[in-house]
Formats: C-alpha cells, sequence, structure tokens
C-alpha cells in the first residue's frame, strides 16, 4: 500500500487503511463522509475502536446507548470521541452532512462504550520557535483505552511539528506504534511536506501534503512541516505493543536534533547574512 493516499469522494468511504492491505499487526482505519440521512454500521469483532467526528452532527448508536454528536469543524473545536469496546456494532445516522474518522485495534473488552467530551482532554502547546504547535489529547492517557492513542494537532503556517522527529518502531528502544496522520489545511490549497526517514538505513520519504490526505507512518523517524500561510491540522491515530497506561511512553527523538528542545531559538540568522 502507499504511504500517501488521497481522499477519494465518489464514495462514502473516502480513506480506507484496512491491516490486511497496510501490512500492518495493530492499527486498522477509515474516513466516511455522510450526506444527511446516511447510515453507516460496523461491527467491533475483536478491536476496540474510537470514532472521531470532524465536521457535521449525527446520532451514534451501540447496543442501548445513544450518543448525539456536533461539531462546526476541526478549525473551530475540540472533538467528542466515541469510545466503543470489542463485540459490539456502531449504528451511525447523519444528521446532516458529516465527516468522521474510525479506528480500531485489537482489544480483550477492558472498558465499556464511553463518550469522551472535550472538557476531559488535555490541550498544550509545546516547542517553541518555528516547531510551535498545539497538541489535543483526545484519547491518550490518562484517558483509558486498551491500545489506542489519539491525538489532534495544530500547526501555524510556516512552522513544523514533531520536532526534532521522533520515532517509535523499536529504534532507540522506542515502542513500536503504527500511526496515521490525516491532514486538513486551511486554506484548502495550501500545502505541507512531511518526511519519514531511518538513520540506520537508506529508507526515506518526503511527501506534500494536501488537504484531507493521509500520510502512513512505518517505520523511521517522522516530523511535518506547514508551508507559510498554511495552517496545518493533522488527526492521529496510533496502535501497537503499549497496552493501557503504557501508552505514556514516550517515543524517542533523533540524537542529532534532540538539542533543539533545550534552546527552540538556538542558532539564529540575522538577515542579511552577508
Amino acid at each position: 500500500m502507499e504511504h500517501l493516499i488521497r481522499s477519494d469522494f465518489r464514495s462514502k468511504i473516502t480513506l480506507d487503511v484496512p491491516r490486511k492491505s497496510s501490512g500492518w499487526d495493530y492499527l486498522r482505519y477509515r474516513v466516511l463522509a455522510l450526506q444527511k440521512g446516511d447510515v453507516y454500521e460496523e461491527e467491533t469483532g475483536g478491536d476496540e475502536i474510537a470514532l472521531v467526528l470532524m465536521e457535521g452532527a449525527c446520532v451514534c448508536t451501540v447496543g442501548d446507548a445513544r450518543f448525539e454528536l456536533s461539531r462546526k469543524s476541526v478549525f473551530a473545536e475540540k472533538p467528542t470521541v466515541l469510545y466503543v469496546p470489542p463485540g459490539e456494532r456502531l449504528h451511525v445516522h447523519a444528521t446532516s452532512p458529516s465527516e468522521f474518522a474510525v479506528g480500531g485495534a485489537p482489544a480483550e473488552g477492558k472498558y465499556p462504550v464511553r463518550l469522551f467530551r472535550p472538557d476531559e482532554m488535555k490541550s498544550e502547546v509545546r516547542g517553541g520557535g518555528a516547531a510551535r504547535r498545539q497538541v489535543v489529547h483526545i484519547l491518550a492517557p490518562p484517558l483509558p483505552a486498551e491500545r489506542l492513542i489519539l491525538y489532534e494537532v495544530y500547526v501555524p503556517g510556516g512552522c513544523w511539528s514533531g520536532y526534532p522527529p521522533h520515532c517509535h518502531d523499536r529504534f532507540g528502544g522506542s515502542p513500536y506504534l503504527e500511526e496515521t496522520y490525516h491532514f486538513r489545511i486551511s486554506p484548502a490549497e495550501g500545502v505541507a511536506l512531511h518526511r519519514n526517514y531511518r538513520t540506520d538505513t537508506d529508507f526515506e520519504e518526503i511527501f506534500s501534503v494536501q488537504d484531507r490526505d493521509l500520510v502512513l507512518v512505518t517505520q523511521g523517524f517522522h516530523s511535518t512541516a506547514a508551508a507559510p500561510g498554511s495552517n496545518v491540522y493533522f488527526l492521529n491515530y496510533l496502535a501497537g505493543e503499549l497496552y493501557d497506561e503504557q501508552r505514556a511512553t514516550p517515543p524517542f527523538d533523533d540524537p542529532r536534533y534532540a538539542w533543539i528542545k533545550e534552546n527552540w531559538e538556538a542558532n539564529p540568522w540575522k538577515l542579511p547574512v552577508v
């Protein structure tokens, strides 16, 4: 499977990354675009799943539980996140044109159905200088799940995210996690660059990312840069060998660039240089 995937709006499922096709062991991911009155159903099987509404309004039913979700857009407010354990059926009825993500990972059924609300989600500004961004922990410790980890990240135009580049592929003692980056860009004609690379092999990927593109992080260090004038949002789903509270384990930073955390304004140039 290609590691840069464009959204396809010819069907309700605009993005689809099943484990079988991706070669992954843990994470699966898809995005739905429904018109008012459309219905989507999914059996969770042996997976826990999390639904993130990006815009619109819908009613979700799991067994006898009923949840109403709404969101103006990813640029206007935090989401509500619906968590569904294994062995359940999710029913989604769109009450307005809606776009939402559903991702899953193998689980044992430790946690019940739950709707995580915006006021439960930690939000922080990370980094500094040209690596300043907002990170919203929409399903990350201490919010409970078995394997799923979810973030929403906001990167101002001209800034970098995930810097210094970091990895979670067992290199440097890091945990193994599979990850998706689902991008929204404002304005819609804006652009971002995403890089995946390794330092112990010649693996290197650099993608020019457009609005509603999806990037798979299968290995290596990675980071994202927003072009000037292009404000970038991305939704991260991760899953792997970390279980329950272990999900708080940090990734491993590329040692060549980790020094930037000590001084985000280090090594500045003043123009003209010559």
